[in-house]
């Protein structure tokens, strides 16, 4: 399916939608979104009513199941001109399919469309949708990255670029290559329950290209590829990390905005 069109969100106020990973397990990484956002300049609501978007059962097959979580995402976010996710995969849903999921249900099918046109990845919304790379950052010291592209971002939504280009102009920053940065590392989601052995094996893999690179820190769009691979690499004793490029990027924000502190 093609990515909708969608209308230029510069000047606009955006919605974050945080994911539930994020939300119960990660909260720094929507930390790290919003203070990114706000450097900007750019004002950031939190739909305190946002719950799953329903990717877990509509991947699992449950799609009936999944359509009151879907139905609940239209209504809360549906007057909000721009929305903002820090996940590939859960801004895949929401642009790719919601509108098959509400394929036989004219009103919901147009809601869907509309949401879909203003939905957008946190990296996507910084380069293609405001048009900037030179986010003004700079890191306290050196630091060297590779970065790990996540399968729905890259594959439905055309990431990757993104990241590198953000990363790239923050100083003292160094970009490398990851070896296969494009392949699986085996998460999934339901798929890692479902064919663990495969799973396992892919991610092997991945700690192998990730212990073979030069780079400390690698990181990725999705906190679920980073909790998968981050799990791995403990359980092999590997010092490497992967954090969310929200994240990463944050570090280089000035001081007083790491903390939280409006800007001057």
């Amino acid at each position: 399916m093609d990515l909708p069109e969608r209308p230029s969100p510069v000047g606009q106020p955006v919605a974050l939608f945080v994911t539930c990973l994020v939300d119960y397990l990660f909260p720094s990484t929507g930390v790290a979104a919003v203070r990114l956002l706000e450097h900007l300049g750019v004002t950031v609501r939190f739909p305190a009513a946002q719950a799953c978007c329903g990717q877990p059962g509509y991947n699992g097959g449950y799609q009936h199941e999944a359509q009151p979580l879907a139905e609940r995402f239209l209504d809360v976010f549906y007057d909000i001109p721009v929305i903002v996710s820090p996940s590939g995969s859960c801004t895949t849903m929401i642009r790719q399919e919601y509108p098959r999921l509400f394929a036989n249900d004219p009103p919901r099918l147009e809601q869907a469309q509309a949401i879909a046109a203003r939905t957008w990845e946190l990296t996507e919304y910084l380069v293609d949708g405001l048009g900037v790379t030179n986010l003004g950052l700079r890191l306290d010291a050196p630091q060297t990255f590779a970065v790990h592209d996540s399968c729905h971002g890259l594959r439905y939504l055309g990431l990757g670029r993104q990241a590198r280009a953000l990363l790239t102009a923050v100083e003292n920053a160094t970009v490398v290559p990851l070896e296969d940065a494009d392949e699986c590392c085996g998460f999934g989601g339901l798929f890692s329950v479902k064919m663990p052995d495969l799973s396992a094996a892919l991610l092997r893999k991945k700690i192998g290209h990730i212990r073979a690179c030069e780079a400390p820190t690698i990181v990725t769009g999705d906190v679920s590829c980073m909790m998968h691979i981050n799990g791995g690499l403990a359980r092999e004793g590997a010092s490497r990390r992967v954090r969310h490029i929200a994240e990463a990027l944050a570090d280089g924000l000035p001081e007083r905005e790491r903390d939280g502190q409006p800007r001057r």
